[in-house]
């Protein structure tokens, strides 16, 4: 049949499509680490006529596991747990994984999906503004190499570019004057050898107890500088060390259980699960006067004293008076005990200022160093890296001021088409979170395919689902050991604006269908019936399309449904 039989419609309630038709759509993503790579996957498999450009301003993916190259860096999740639920990797080297194997996964990754051709690396985003009237989004990017400055628009932007990505110098005094070497831990030197300097560390949150145990051994001094305090904790899954070597921190795996792994998928992933499952039943302890939560107050209380018995007065300044998880909870395998080494010293005294040769704490003391390394963390406000323009040229970081107010963290009202990666209200304080950011990206597919087939032209959360979800947020934290007073990076203003509202299986599960009913639509043609066509399907059109594709699952009247049940299995596998 010909496609110009549209032309003789003209009510306004026949869109000229039909039924079936897919709405090209053009989507921009910036950042190119774990969730870049999974919006490479999904998006791709969810959706048809899909132009795609992911920009990221390294010159390679990873995100975090790419910029992070400190000494000791590492995830402090099992391995066999920080890994996608669809790509298992049975060859982990060692329990806890070192940022270049992880690095590596995410390359395999990539490379198996064939993801890179999506990418444009060393380009970073400035800018991104809504207009309305095309109703496309403009992105205004600087190519790090050339330093070329040019634009590109997109029907939808995802952002993926992360909460610790930002990484911040730490406000003090004549830290410029400083004549030896200056190093933050997220933009470490690869070329700086430590063996043999006077170094400081200022920091302890999760960096710089990593570093300061793995270089302490080859330093002539140390000067640890902690303000705050901190509960260190036990390792997670940590019994599974101790199983190994009671006085072990990590170990690897033998080349015996790696190749019993690769050969039985079964044997492995019944591991897997062993750990997913211990991983995932810890969310009790977040609960304000639980039982758990007070066993694990005295378990790390008793851990820490034990660890700082050679330095009792070390252990007398960091433990806390607030309880467990209510800032970031950090496992620092050895770390307690190198600070009882005789070449560390804690400093809790504060910074007065930075000196030409050193650091001069308010006591008057100077204590003159070659290096300091900072591990003072990232901005973690949520206000932004670039400026994001939505509806009326209303600025997100502005909207975000006093409340950071997401609908599922995903999506906010005022920025039609814009979707996010690790928004406010997304990251986790007990469980897995690599699986939430798989139903993330699952979730923004599902919008986007959404989009293309019902004759959508733009979707955004409703006010009400905006100001529902934030509102949930305070409420549930009321209840949970992240509103007490501690100095958090998941709080910003006061509110716990880091963290889902729950657990993470609570997220995956809401998270996993959309309910349309919490957003609004704008239509291609202005048709809130556009859906529906033309009364044309694009089989109906297609010369040699198959037009009895519905009888493809036929069934024998005279077959037994066990018998069906078997086929259908033998044609799965």
């Amino acid at each position: 049949m010909p496609s110009s039989a549209t032309h003789f419609l003209s009510s306004s309630i026949v869109s000229a499509r039909s039924v079936d038709a897919v709405r090209p759509l053009k989507v921009i993503c910036i950042g190119a680490g774990i969730s870049g790579i999974l919006a490479a996957i999904r998006l791709p498999e969810k959706l048809e006529k899909l132009e795609l450009v992911i920009y990221d301003k390294n010159e390679e993916l990873g995100g975090t596991w790419y910029e992070n190259k400190y000494p000791g860096c590492a995830c402090d999740i099992p391995a066999h747990c920080y890994q996608l639920s669809f790509e298992a990797n049975p060859a982990w080297s060692s329990f806890y994984a070192r940022a270049p194997e992880i690095l590596e996964y995410w390359n395999r990754v990539a490379d198996k999906y064939g993801v890179r051709k999506y990418m444009r690396l060393s380009h970073k985003a400035l800018e991104a503004k809504w207009d309305t009237q095309s109703a496309k989004w403009t992105v205004r990017l600087e190519n790090v190499k050339t330093k070329q400055i040019f634009e590109d628009s997109a029907d939808v932007i995802i952002s993926a570019i992360g909460v610790l990505n930002e990484w911040r110098m730490p406000k003090l005094t004549g830290l410029d004057d400083f004549k030896g070497k200056l190093i933050h831990s997220a933009a470490w030197d690869e070329h700086f050898r430590h063996e043999g300097k006077k170094l400081a560390v200022i920091g302890a949150g999760s960096s710089g107890i990593q570093i300061v145990p793995h270089i302490q051994p080859d330093v002539e001094r140390l000067d640890h500088y902690v303000r705050g305090k901190t509960w260190i904790a036990t390792t997670l899954s940590g019994e599974e060390v101790k199983k190994r070597d009671d006085t072990a921190s990590n170990f690897d795996f033998t080349e015996d259980e790696i190749k019993a792994w690769q050969q039985d998928p079964g044997l492995y992933l019944a591991y897997r699960k062993k750990l997913e499952h211990g991983l995932q039943s810890d969310h009790i302890i977040t609960q304000r006067g639980s039982t758990a939560q007070k066993e694990a107050r005295e378990l790390f209380t008793k851990l820490m004293t034990d660890r700082l018995a050679k330095k009792p007065k070390i252990a007398k300044h960091m433990l806390p008076d607030f309880p467990p998880l209510c800032k970031r909870l950090t496992p620092g395998p050895g770390y307690l005990e190198s600070l009882t080494r005789e070449n560390v010293e804690v400093i809790a005294t504060a910074i007065e200022r930075i000196t030409a040769t050193g650091i001069r704490t308010t006591d008057g003391k100077l204590r003159e160093v070659d290096t300091i390394v900072c591990a003072t963390g990232f901005d973690t406000t949520f206000q932004n890296r670039f400026p994001i323009y939505g509806l009326s040229g209303q600025k997100l970081g502005t909207k975000w001021q006093k409340r950071a107010s997401t609908y599922l963290s995903i999506t906010t009202d005022d920025f039609p088409n814009y979707f996010m990666a690790l928004g406010p209200n997304s990251g986790l304080g007990t469980g897995n979170l690599l699986i939430v950011l798989e139903r993330m990206a699952e979730y923004t597919a599902t919008v986007l395919a959404k989009m293309q087939t019902e004759n959508i032209l733009t979707i955004q959360p409703t006010p009400r689902a905006v100001a529902n979800f934030s509102d949930f947020c305070d409420a549930y934290f009321a209840g949970t050991v992240y509103s007490e007073e501690c100095s958090s990076w998941y709080k910003s203003g006061g509110r716990v604006t880091a963290l889902w509202p729950g657990s993470s299986l609570h997220a995956i599960k809401a998270l996993e269908k959309p309910r349309w009913e919490d957003f609004e639509y704008t239509y291609v043609d202005g048709n809130g019936f556009g859906w529906f066509g033309d009364g044309w399907s694009e089989r109906d059109r297609g010369d040699g399309a198959d037009r009895t594709y519905y009888l493809d699952g036929q069934r024998m009247l005279d077959q037994r449904l066990e018998e069906r049940g078997e086929e259908n299995g033998r044609r799965r596998e």
